[in-house]
């Protein structure tokens, strides 16, 4: 494995985990070179044929960097490390291949996305959710915003808003 920061080609593994599904391993390892630390995720080779059911009924391959791209943007100047962006994205898999075998609707990745983003910063979330709702005006957006504010009253969590 190449080392994303100095480009060797020597490393070793300091931690390796499977997946509860059993389907992606996360290995840390640690560059020979350099000595920084970077994290790889293997799959096994059956996951490149799920493919995602699209609302038009198209069909697409799966494909993570979709997941985290839209985590990227909906974590946009938040306070969401990378690695978090990361683990959120191995829990999506997990629901889905946990479930699936060959085809997944982009509802349920959507659903399972704001499942686990909702927890980890309502900001975020309601970014995810106004795009992945498509909210058809005003209203409806402040709905889903009221009831997030709701739900961090009842449980304790930080305000969604100061003021």
């Amino acid at each position: 494995m190449r080392c994303p920061f100095c480009k060797e080609d020597r490393d070793k593994v300091v931690d390796s985990r499977s997946s509860e599904a059993g389907r992606v391993i996360r290995r840390r390892r640690q560059c020979m070179a350099c000595e920084r630390r970077f994290t790889t995720y293997e799959k096994i080779g059956e996951h490149f044929k799920l493919c995602v059911v699209k609302k038009d009924n198209s069909r697409v391959p799966y494909d993570r960097d979709k997941i985290i791209g839209g985590l990227q943007k909906a974590c946009y100047k938040r306070e969401v490390p990378v690695e978090q962006v990361q683990q959120i994205a191995d829990k999506v898999e997990e629901d889905i291949f946990r479930s699936f075998d060959k085809e997944v609707s982009s509802t349920f990745i959507g659903e399972s996305v704001m499942k686990h983003l909702r927890g980890v910063d309502k900001v975020a979330y309601i970014r995810f959710a106004s795009v992945y709702r498509d909210f058809k005006d005003a209203d409806e957006l402040i709905e889903e915003v009221s009831q997030v504010i709701a739900e961090g009253e009842h449980s304790g969590q930080p305000k969604l808003f100061d003021g």
